[in-house]
């Protein structure tokens, strides 16, 4: 299938790595021109260069700059003044219990999680409105819909980003633009990754048996039964960005293995 993107620039925030590298890559594939994002000037590197090792005349170029403040929003904005495609994917978590939570790291959450997100679609949608063609995704989560007790203060961000982009779409009635939140699920990032391994560490044991302990235990809702993988999830956001979507506006999709027990 062709998504007819080969005329348009896709930023992915928080794109170095797992979820937010998978659509990068999966866009360049298509034939965007890609902007890679990530606060280490290496790790963008890295990644602009592994993007343009796997997909042949991949037009792909990175901005390295620290989204969580504002200053860093205007330095990605200064170097990209223009996208027809954003996509919101930079994102923090941390388990903790809610009574050791300090607001220091309530503040940090938004400001990473919901913050950048905002900055990002205040500079670049009165463009796309402008221009009467566009998309704006944010990459949320069914914490969103089932509140985490191990990390609260994530839930809560993820849950403000689906009312975020729900908010955004109503200011597009009539155009051609649009913005969608998707909800991914346990993914086998990059982060989670490295924290399964640690936790297998700790406990002497193997990251085969914590997934399916997670699975059975933390999340036994879940129809997938396992992680899902970055690229199963970057298939969704890309269509969305596509102008076949043309007729998904203000949706919250859902790409978490039926984790959500709900049918609305």
């Amino acid at each position: 299938m062709d998504l007819q993107l080969t005329n348009k620039t896709a930023l992915v925030t928080g794109s170095t790595a797992g979820i937010g590298f998978a659509i990068a890559s999966l866009f360049a594939q298509e034939g965007a021109a890609v902007v890679v994002n990530g606060r280490s000037q290496n790790r963008v590197d890295e990644a602009v260069e592994r993007i343009r090792r796997e997909q042949k005349d991949a037009r792909v170029r990175g901005v390295a700059a620290d989204l969580g403040a504002s200053k860093g929003a205007d330095l990605l904005t200064r170097s990209v003044p223009q996208v027809e495609i954003l996509v919101n994917n930079l994102g923090i978590f941390e388990p903790k219990p809610f009574t050791d939570i300090p607001d220091d790291d309530w503040l940090r959450f938004f400001e990473v999680n919901v913050l950048s997100g905002v900055r990002l679609s205040r500079f670049y949608l009165p463009g796309m409105l402008k221009r009467n063609w566009g998309r704006i995704v944010f990459i949320s989560s069914e914490s969103a819909l089932n509140i985490p007790v191990e990390m609260i203060h994530y839930g809560v961000t993820k849950t403000a980003q689906i009312s975020l982009a729900r908010g955004l779409a109503e200011m597009t009635g009539g155009t051609s633009v649009t913005v969608n939140s998707v909800l991914a699920g346990p993914t086998r990032s990059e982060g989670v990754e490295a924290f399964l391994q640690e936790m297998a560490k700790a406990q002497g044991s193997d990251t085969a048996t914590l997934e399916k302990e997670f699975f059975r235990s933390v999340r036994p809702s879940s129809l997938l039964k396992r992680f899902a993988t970055p690229l199963e999830v970057a298939h969704l956001v890309v269509y969305v960005s596509s102008p076949l979507a043309s007729a998904t506006n203000g949706a919250a999709l859902r790409v978490e293995g039926g984790v959500v027990r709900s049918i609305v």
